[in-house]
Formats: structure tokens, C-alpha cells, sequence
């Protein structure tokens, strides 16, 4: 407003991806890089300490495994998992002319499409070498259909994964799985919470999603967890 580019602007706010499950125990050896006092030469509060409320900024505090499952309500689980409650964050958008006031949409998308939507409202092509070698190809996909209110061609699917935990979406299915445990199958339109594991009753889109999730980490380079410098019999896709 101040600069007078107000509505010309788009700003896009997203959260963190779930609240963390970590402790911070006196054998946490992260204490080393956490400043002893802040700017105003107050003394920094540390650790897991349930009688110190965090958020000030003269605190460094967790809440542990289950206060990170409440700050995800109704999602299961947190930051670390595949499912809904380590990988789901809000996004806000702004942009007065363009964007929808006052609208929710319910239409996937993934943190890859803000760079895409960067590009398509800057008009400039994705480039396909830097610094004389040719880089990995964009995947995002452009947000601005959904911005301005209209259906966005959805991605074909969309996968994770984070130290052995995984998982693919595709449409209105989810195929999930926390390390070492065999895959999940959710309808998210009729269970976001994932609460009803459907794998027994549709064992042919288990096979094809799961198919999908193991070319997808070939192609990307997805390494075996835990990590061991080893890469045997592709034992880094059977987690089952």
C-alpha cells in the first residue's frame, strides 16, 4: 500500500507443513546452535518445559508427539509423515482484480506450483540449461486458473517422500505409507482423515498407484531408507 503497487501485487501466504513431534531433551545436541540470549539481552529459555509458554522470543521450546497430533486436528499425524497431517498447510492468496475475495477452494495443489505460477504471471519460459548443463524440467503447474475461480487441469498425480514415508495421490486417492508399514488407501473426498484404510477392497488401484510410486522415485533418484550407501535389488521401493 505504501508503495502504491497494492493492486498490482500478489502475495501468497502459506504455514509450515504440521506441527513437530521432536523433543528437545538435555541430550539434544541442536542446543549448540540456539543463541544463549536474544537481541534485548534476555536469557533464551530451553527445552521441553511444559511450564514455559513457547512463542515468545526469548523461548526455544517443543511440545512433543502429542500436542504436534492436536496442532493437525482433524489430520492424522504431523511434520515427518505422508499423510495429511505432515504435508497439508493452508495457502492464502491476495491479489485484488484477480483473485477470488473471500472464496475457499477445495483443489489440490503442491508447494512445486508456486514457482509455475511465478513464471505464468511473469511471462518468462522455465529455463532448460543453466550454466551450460541442462536442468531438471519444471512440474509445477500454474495456480492463477484457480486464483481467478476457475478449474484448473489437476495434476495427473502428485508423490512424497521423507525418510522411508511416502505417498501418491492421484485424484481422489491417496496411497500412503509411514516407514516400514505396507501402504494405506484413502478416498480423500470421502476420508480426508484418513480414518478407513481401503487397501483390501480396491487391490487393483493399490497395484497401479504403487506401480506409479516406484517410476517416479526411480526417475528422481529416491534413495533406500534407512540410508546404508547401498543400492540393493531396489530395496529402497519395498517398504513392505
Amino acid at each position: 500500500k505504501e508503495s502504491g503497487i497494492e493492486d498490482n501485487t500478489l502475495i501468497m501466504f502459506l504455514s509450515d507443513n504440521g506441527g513437530n513431534l521432536e523433543e528437545l531433551t538435555p541430550s539434544w545436541r541442536g542446543y549448540l546452535f540456539v543463541p544463549h540470549e536474544t537481541l534485548d539481552g534476555k536469557i533464551v529459555r530451553l527445552g521441553n518445559n511444559p511450564s514455559v509458554m513457547p512463542g515468545a522470543a526469548d523461548t526455544y521450546q517443543s511440545y512433543g508427539l502429542p500436542w504436534a497430533n492436536v496442532s493437525n486436528t482433524p489430520f492424522r499425524l504431523y511434520k515427518h509423515f505422508a499423510n495429511e497431517g505432515g504435508i497439508s498447510t493452508p495457502l492464502i492468496a491476495c491479489w485484488p482484480g484477480v483473485t477470488q475475495k473471500n472464496a475457499i477452494t477445495n483443489q489440490t495443489g503442491h508447494v512445486m506450483d508456486i514457482m509455475a505460477t511465478c513464471l505464468d504471471l511473469a511471462k518468462m519460459p522455465y529455463p532448460t540449461t543453466y550454466g551450460g548443463r541442462e536442468i531438471i524440467p519444471l512440474e509445477g503447474k500454474s495456480l492463477l486458473p484457480i486464483l481467478q475461480g476457475k478449474q484448473r487441469e489437476p495434476h495427473e498425480a502428485i508423490y512424497w517422500e521423507h525418510e522411508g514415508n511416502r505417498a501418491v495421490r492421484h485424484g481422489k486417492w491417496k496411497l500412503v505409507s509411514s516407514f516400514p508399514n505396507y501402504w494405506e488407501l484413502h478416498d480423500m473426498e470421502a476420508d480426508r482423515t484418513e480414518l478407513n484404510n481401503l487397501v483390501g477392497e480396491y487391490p487393483e488401484i493399490v497395484q497401479e498407484m504403487d506401480s506409479m510410486y516406484r517410476s517416479w522415485a526411480r526417475r528422481v533418484g529416491v534413495a533406500r531408507w534407512p540410508i546404508s550407501g547401498k543400492q540393493e535389488d531396489e530395496d529402497y521401493l519395498r517398504h513392505d
